[in-house]
């Protein structure tokens, strides 16, 4: 912070649970007297100088003893608060957090609010009072937006900027510029504080930019002109030929968050090299600072730089999966990568040689995504064909596969910034993701079987756009796996679960637009009259076995013995996948490894209908392939018998009360059964289902499970499916749960 010209930060402890998890209870007597009279001394004490105190987002009213006292609310936050500030000799900083901190807040306007009024009559006038804009996190801050607040409170604000706070929502993480606040605001405000992201890292870009903006606002007028402002900064981005000069004196005199992005990128790649470990560590640059005891404060005396993790914490509470050493990635993923080891890189986080020209390779891959709109064109030009698309989706490696300890390039990092930038926005990248899913999704009619012959160029269109998509799928997934190679752990394990969950999703989301675009493929054909080259020759024969293969060896092992799989290798297949496989395959999804099928998802989008079809089509075929079983009494029955019965039993129907609101059936497996318990993949692959169904009109699944699989029954409740009481399963020993959509 010192070194880009930051002077000050707040610090709020919060250890006291009944500030946090017990925050309904009240204080204790004998707390309320601690409180009351050590609390303030002690931390003059300790040598703080500057202090703030909070009145956010708490009750309005007062109780009979403060009503008799004081005449309204504000006049007893203004009472207490200037009591403190003269108590404490009045310290050359004291802040004062109104209860209406914002114009969204204020009752009934900015202009009329008796609370306010009040706040800039009484309060002392050299005890600031903190704003954080229009809204509690604003889009945007202006002087003219300002001007009110500092007529009604008599003194300059000091900004609380939410922009890059992020304890709202565990899934979001801000990592654009400081933006959308001109720079003509610093000499109208009594400072700036800026709430970071919760994870420690993650701000560096935040603090970056806000110091860039500073240090172009101090040499502002008053004068300049918003518009202007905007304009020259647009004009500036556009301009590919400036030196560097150029941009440095640029700078000084006018603020533009996406050059001040770049030069803090360019900055964040140096730290993103060091090989530093989480925890708090006293860097260098802190061991040689004489003048930051308040800074080096906040790290535990005598922590050691190589401590293990486990030990000293910082920034975000999500963890890895156990059993990840520190110098080591995540063992839960799919895309393992080694760490650069620590002589790889020098102290000072330098590039090695060979480095800067993988890195402009790296960078040459990722254009194909972050090219303009014009160079696309020209690209596409050259992709008419079908065969012409398989083949660069090999070149560019449709499975995002990548050699380990690639290291981040600078392309990449912008690209993680895109896609978690702001509030407000997404970064170009993210909405670009954005914009082609949808668009996809919305045109996929031009890609199904129904589609019109004489309207060939919109299906080309949009398989050139899918293949794009794809892609930009891929050059994620490689930003994930160089990321987790990385030699700054710190970095990793506070980005690690924001990096890894968008990945999986955008896997799922790949996943859909390969099956809208291959919605018009042919079925495979699953009846005993095939002859044996079509079952089991091509692609869809061998998924065939594999399905079969694996629905085969989970029977053997959830209902019992292997007598089943040793006289008719087909028949648990056959009951169990057959049916669906032949009449409904749109909806049936496969989980792969490198070498093999290890799971597999199906999905009946009416059941009703679908039993009408078995009925016609399906079970006559095998009551033909596997003739009813002489043994008329249950306990003379084997398990090969028991299984080909089921083809020649009556099929009770489902209730119409359990179908009114889950008229689809989903089936999943996986081999072996504890990849359940990895829901990161599991998970992709039921989405894909749910996703599936969801679009095609479903409201509502069901699915039967054995009451003694523990480890379905936990899975499916994470994805919430409930118990459906009431309803009965075909196979008796089992019962339902349902979930919709």
């Amino acid at each position: 912070m010192e070194k880009w010209g930051l002077n000050t930060y707040l610090y709020g402890p919060k250890d006291d649970l009944k500030h946090r998890l017990l925050w309904r209870e009240m204080y204790s007597a004998e707390e309320a007297v601690y409180l009351g009279s050590s609390i303030i001394a002690k931390v003059a004490g300790f040598g703080c100088q500057a202090f703030a105190i909070l009145f956010d987002d708490i009750d309005h009213s007062l109780c009979q003893a403060d009503k008799e006292a004081f005449s309204s609310f504000a006049h007893a936050e203004v009472s207490v608060a200037n009591e403190i500030f003269h108590y404490l000799e009045k310290p050359d900083i004291f802040l004062f957090c109104p209860t209406e901190y914002c114009d969204t807040l204020c009752y009934p306007s900015l202009s009329k609010s008796t609370y306010l009024r009040t706040v800039g009559e009484e309060l002392h006038p050299d005890i600031g009072v903190v704003w954080t804009g229009t809204k509690v996190i604003s889009r945007e801050l202006s002087v003219e937006s300002l001007a009110g607040v500092e007529e009604v409170l008599r003194r300059r604000p000091l900004i609380w900027d939410n922009l890059h706070a992020n304890d709202y929502d565990s899934k979001r993480v801000f990592l654009g510029p400081f933006k959308g606040r001109s720079a003509r605001l610093v000499p109208c405000l009594r400072g700036l504080l800026l709430n970071p992201n919760c994870e420690f890292e993650a701000n560096f870009i935040a603090l970056h930019t806000l110091a860039s903006w500073y240090r172009s606002g101090s040499c502002c007028t008053d004068t300049e002109d918003q518009q202007q402002e905007k304009e020259t900064c647009e004009s500036e981005k556009g301009k590919q030929t400036e030196t560097q000069a150029h941009k440095e004196g640029s700078l000084q005199s006018l603020y533009c968050p996406e050059e001040a992005l770049s030069r803090a990128i360019q900055d964040w790649m140096e730290e993103i090299a060091k090989p530093l470990q989480p925890g708090r560590q006293i860097r260098q640059v802190e061991k040689q600072s004489p003048v930051n005891n308040t800074e080096s404060k906040r790290f535990p005396e005598g922590a050691d730089p190589g401590q293990e993790p486990d030990k000293i914490t910082r920034g975000s509470n999500h963890k890895l999966p156990q059993g990840a050493h520190k110098n080591s990635p995540p063992s839960s993923l799919s895309s393992p990568s080694s760490p650069a080891q620590q002589g790889e890189t020098g102290p000072g986080g330098g590039i090695e040689p060979g480095e800067e020209e993988r890195g402009k390779a790296e960078q040459q891959s990722l254009l194909n995504w972050g090219e303009t709109s014009n160079e696309k064109e020209r690209q596409s030009d050259g992709v008419e064909e079908e065969g012409e698309r398989e083949r660069l989706l090999k070149e560019k490696g449709c499975r995002g596969e990548v050699q380990a300890c690639e290291p981040l390039t600078p392309a990449q990092v912008r690209m993680l910034v895109g896609l978690y930038y702001l509030p407000h926005e997404h970064g170009v990248e993210g909405q670009r993701l954005l914009k082609d899913f949808q668009w996809l999704n919305s045109k996929s009619d031009c890609v199904s079987v129904n589609v019109k012959k004489s309207e060939p160029r919109k299906a080309e269109e949009w398989r050139s756009r899918a293949l794009q998509f794809q892609l930009a799928c891929d050059c994620i997934s490689r930003l994930h796996s160089c990321f987790i190679s990385s030699s700054n752990r710190a970095v990793l394990y506070d980005l690690y679960p924001y990096l890894w969950d968008l990945r999986n999703t955008l896997l799922v989301a790949k996943a859909f637009v390969m099956w809208l675009g291959c919605r018009s493929n042919a079925s495979v054909d699953l009846l005993g009259e095939s002859e044996p080259w079509v079952f089991k020759g091509g692609i869809a024969g061998e998924l065939q076995v594999e399905l079969y293969r694996i629905c085969r060896l989970l029977h053997c092992k959830t209902r019992g013995g292997p007598d089943a799989s040793q006289c008719h290798p087909d028949l648990v297949g056959d009951r169990l996948l057959g049916a669906a496989l032949s009449l409904s395959p749109e909806y049936c999804f496969v989980l792969e490894e490198e070498e093999e099928l290890c799971g597999y998802a199906l999905g009946v989008m009416d059941i009703k209908t679908f039993h009408k079809k078995c009925e016609a089509t399906w079970l006559p075929a095998m009551r033909e392939k596997y003739p009813k079983p002489t043994a008329t009494t249950a306990p003379g029955r084997t398990l090969t018998q028991e299984a080909a019965l089921f083809f020649h039993s009556e099929r009770p129907s489902y209730p119409d009360s359990l179908l009114y609101h889950f008229p689809s059936m989903v089936q999943l497996d996986v081999l072996p059964p504890d990849l359940l318990l990895d829901t990161s993949v599991t998970r992709s692959l039921a989405t894909c289902l749910l996703s599936a169904l969801k679009a095609n009109g479903s409201q509502g699944v069901f699915c039967e499970v054995l009451p003694t699989d523990r480890t379905r029954l936990e899975f499916l409740t994470k994805l919430g499916f409930l118990e459906i009481f009431g309803s009965d399963a075909l196979t008796r020993e089992d019962m339902v749960l349902g979930r919709l959509l």
